[in-house]
């Protein structure tokens, strides 16, 4: 999350919780290795675009 006096967005939100569901997912075992591995590249895309990482 940004910090600093930008007021924290609608958006911002609906990503947040984008992210904490495919991060339940990963939790998840069935899932496969194609799926795992598009979870984790999807997790690392959203992180990317928020500033996250």
């Amino acid at each position: 999350m940004k910090s600093g006096s930008n007021p924290y967005t609608c958006n911002e939100y609906r990503i947040e919780m984008i992210l904490l569901g495919l991060n339940n997912r990963l939790n998840q075992e069935n899932l496969t290795q194609e799926e795992r591995q598009k979870i984790e590249e999807e997790i690392a895309r959203l992180e990317s675009d928020m500033g996250m990482s």
